[in-house]
């Protein structure tokens, strides 16, 4: 169907019209020689309307384009027959054989039919002699041989365009399948640590309450409750609810529309509200940063708060973020009680930045003297 629309198209509708008006000319100049000139005029009119009724509907190894085939060597044989000069119709008739054919076989025959049709009108025009011979195969061959030269070059070069068509749709396929693979991983790793976060924070938390609560309903019934078992009660369910809140808001989105300056902006100021801990923040990079690599450092600093939040106990907090030799350097240092990195566990989430960052090229580091210091370290190109 493709080259339906070629042969249709306005280039070659310019093209037919082009070839006719100049074979008209040629004939023009070449009437008072012409073996019969009229005739000549009849078969350029007949090659218009050939276009027109058969040609451009005409599908490559279709009847249709076999048939407007043979009308072209046809008039080549016509037009050379009535003047030797309009062998000047073969640029016509060769290509579109080209066009029209499904394999490179194909081309070469019908290009071999129009030089043959071609060499036949100078023997009808000249008469049979060795001169004209000579001249129809000089033309025959010469011809022939140009045609099947350039169409099998055009025939290559539309081979490479189509292999490289058809491996950049491969490209593209796989390119889609690794990125829904990559959704589907970082998901199916982000349910699992919620679920880790889970059970060892709120489900401990409900199970405690569950069992104070039998506790209190035995006291109630041997009528010896007490006011401390429902203060562990009330504490119990204000731990549970504290928890949730702190999960909920280390998940929360934060939008990365305005930079990642003004995320992290965004990121502490919930922190501080939250917690009411002081947070010093300091932006010192350059220029900003690929989509992927402000991505990961935001989780980065999500996470350091989020530790802090649960576990540091500390008084103030910093974040910083600035660029070193061509890597952007993230930190979140607080002055609470810090921690043993190698005793964090796999819900805190740590080890999950480590291996995003090392698929970046980046790395992650946590240290813990006097408070701790988580430090990530990014290079400015994201590698794939």
């Amino acid at each position: 169907m493709d080259h339906i629309r070629v042969m249709a198209s306005r280039t070659w509708t310019i093209a037919i019209v082009a070839v006719v008006v100049v074979c008209g000319v040629i004939l023009a100049f070449s009437w008072s020689f012409a073996r019969l000139p009229l005739v000549g005029m009849g078969v350029l009119v007949a090659v218009l309307l050939a276009y027109v009724a058969i040609g451009r509907r005409a599908a490559d190894g279709s009847r249709r384009a076999t048939l407007y085939i043979g009308v072209l060597a046809v008039a080549t044989f016509g037009l050379v027959a009535v003047a030797p000069p309009l062998a000047v119709f073969q640029s016509l008739a060769m290509p579109s054989g080209w066009v029209l054919s499904t394999t490179r076989r194909g081309g070469i025959l019908s290009s071999f039919a129009v030089a043959l049709a071609a060499a036949a009108g100078f023997f009808v025009a000249l008469g049979p002699s060795w001169d004209t011979f000579a001249s129809a195969a000089i033309t025959f061959f010469f011809s022939l041989a140009g045609s099947i030269a350039l169409g099998l070059w055009i025939w290559r070069i539309a081979d490479y365009g189509s292999e490289r068509a058809r491996l950049l749709d491969e490209l593209t396929a796989a390119q889609d399948e690794l990125a829904a693979a990559h959704r589907d991983a970082g998901s199916t790793s982000e349910r699992e640590r919620l679920a880790r976060e889970l059970h060892d924070t709120i489900a401990q938390d409900l199970a405690g309450v569950v069992l104070l609560v039998q506790r209190s309903r035995r006291e109630l019934a041997s009528g010896m409750l007490r006011d401390e078992t429902l203060g562990l009660v009330e504490e119990s369910a204000r731990a549970a609810l504290t928890e949730t809140r702190t999960l909920v808001a280390g998940s929360a989105p934060v939008e990365l529309s305005g930079g990642l300056a003004a995320a992290l902006g965004v990121l502490v100021e919930r922190f501080r509200r939250e917690t009411s801990v002081p947070v010093a923040l300091e932006v010192t990079l350059g220029t900003p940063l690929e989509r992927d690599a402000e991505v990961a450092l935001l989780r980065c600093a999500q996470e350091g708060l989020a530790n802090v939040r649960k576990h540091a106990g500390a008084s103030t907090v910093s974040v910083t973020l600035a660029e070193d030799d061509g890597v952007a350097v993230l930190q979140v240092v607080d002055d609470g009680r810090g921690l043993d990195p190698s005793a964090v566990p796999d819900g805190f989430g740590l080890s999950g930045l480590r291996a995003r960052l090392a698929l970046a090229g980046g790395t992650l580091e946590v240290a813990s003297d006097r408070g701790t210091t988580v430090t990530a370290r990014l290079p400015r190109e994201v590698s794939a």
